[in-house]
């Protein structure tokens, strides 16, 4: 398989299964979009794994046999698979931090081994797994005069990225026997970390997570003075999208609780539009 025909397919796996995603990447030149389509597609075949329905024990060793092919694959590249071919034709143009993929994997072997987490230190420590990783492959894409600046801020956006995912996810996690929210802030205001619990308390804990994703947004988007124009509205428009959703669960915090939250078409379009005004060069 040449490298066009998977980018092709990695392009195809990033329209169908990442809405909010595809808004952003659009908006970049060509080879960086593909190379970022590389990149996700590979992210949600981990996430797949990670999700899936089958015993624990075999997700665990599927993640396994991806570590491994990560390693092989790129070291001396033989399948055909459309996914790793892209990737591996993303990674001779592009640095990208190879390790940041297994962090990806450690965070989503916790989740098949159910962890939950005490403190919001521990869940950042997750969220910098399966959501900074990706900021730093994306970050090695876009680009930039200053790394050392730059990857700290990506990583940060991550997290305030995962943390909405959270509590835009609530229901659906719960239904797979998933629990992020720290354990202590749920004691302390006098609920269950499941959100179970008095409405009052349960509305009072997901407006706090709410209000430290807008802090995490703050810090991450001092990334954008550091990008070129294309990927400062890629990273708007995706982050944009993000916080639209976690503005409709602060103005109304038990709506989380009865189901995912998610923005009509018509305003993701909108969002992404009015990214490429926002773009400085």
């Amino acid at each position: 398989m040449n490298a066009a025909t998977a980018y092709e397919q990695c392009e195809n796996i990033t329209r169908h299964e990442a809405k909010n995603f595809a808004y952003g990447i659009r908006l970049l030149r060509p080879p960086e979009r593909r190379a970022l389509s590389a990149v996700y597609a590979l992210a949600r075949r981990i996430d797949d794994i990670g999700d899936g329905s089958g015993p624990a024990a075999e997700r665990i060793a599927a993640l396994a046999r991806v570590r491994k092919e990560l390693h092989a694959e790129l070291e001396d590249p033989t399948s055909d698979d459309p996914v790793w071919r892209a990737l591996n034709d993303a990674t001779s143009h592009y640095a990208l931090p190879i390790d940041a993929f297994e962090d990806l994997i450690d965070g989503c072997e916790q989740d098949v081994h159910g962890a939950t987490y005490a403190t919001i230190d521990d869940l950042i420590s997750y969220c910098r797994q399966v959501a900074g990783s990706i900021g730093r492959l994306s970050l090695a894409i876009f680009g930039t005069d200053d790394m050392a600046a730059a990857v700290p801020l990506a990583d940060d956006l991550g997290v305030g990225l995962q943390l909405t995912n959270i509590v835009r996810d609530i229901v659906e996690d719960r239904q797979r026997g998933r629990v992020y929210l720290p354990a202590d802030d749920a004691a302390a205001l006098g609920c269950e970390p499941d959100l179970s619990g008095p409405p009052p308390a349960v509305a009072a804990l997901i407006s706090l997570h709410c209000a430290r994703a807008d802090e995490w947004y703050e810090r991450g988007l001092g990334l954008l003075p550091l990008l070129d124009r294309r990927s400062q509205a890629c990273v708007r428009a995706m982050a944009g999208i993000y916080q639209h959703v976690l503005r409709r669960i602060e103005r109304e915090p038990l709506a989380a609780t009865r189901g995912r939250v998610s923005l009509p078409t018509w305003e993701k379009a909108w969002v992404a539009a009015t990214s490429i005004a926002g773009s400085r060069r």
